[in-house]
């Protein structure tokens, strides 16, 4: 997802990754050989980023030059909802294999997130994943979340976020 949406954007933002991981550069050397500067911080088996971990990551990169930064937390649904890493927008990535029922099991996750990013639509046929449900509990537990329904596979839905998350970037944007 990450790396579908640094393609997107490539000609308007200039964009930075951390990424953390508990050990592996798997992601971090995705990143890298599509052009993009990356932090890797591996945790060594903590279960989260935190703000002291991401701010050495953020010493790492030109700040000055770059308009948006991209921190892929360490992937479960708990500990990143409880640890402020002083990101500007919070975003999870759901897909479709995962079930529709993490919201009952993580609501935390839910209700902090300004956008949720359901992933791997092209699976919804054959499968018992229901987007009706999984938005109707979203919206009842963050009425402000913005829901996108992709597929990095067949590229669908992922112009809508791209232009979403442009407009949010571009408003931070010194004048």
């Amino acid at each position: 997802m990450i790396v579908q949406t640094l393609r997107r954007l490539a000609g308007e933002l200039r964009m930075a990754v951390i990424e953390g991981d508990v050990a592996a550069q798997v992601d971090a050397e995705k990143i890298a050989a599509e052009g993009f500067p990356v932090v890797q911080i591996r945790t060594g088996g903590a279960c989260h980023l935190d703000a002291a971990m991401t701010g050495a990551a953020l010493a790492g990169l030109d700040l000055g030059s770059l308009d948006l930064v991209f921190v892929e937390n360490i992937g479960n649904l708990i500990c990143p909802a409880e640890f402020d890493i002083g990101a500007d927008l919070q975003v999870m990535i759901l897909s479709v294999p995962e079930g529709d029922d993490k919201i009952l099991k993580y609501p935390l996750m839910f209700s902090i997130c300004d956008a949720l990013l359901v992933n791997k639509i092209d699976y919804l046929e054959g499968s018992d994943f229901d987007l009706e449900i999984l938005s109707r509990r979203a919206r009842e537990l963050n009425p402000r979340l913005q829901i996108f329904e992709l597929s990095c596979k067949t590229g669908s839905g992922l112009e809508t976020w791209r232009r979403w998350l442009d407009q949010r970037a571009s408003a931070k944007r010194p004048l």
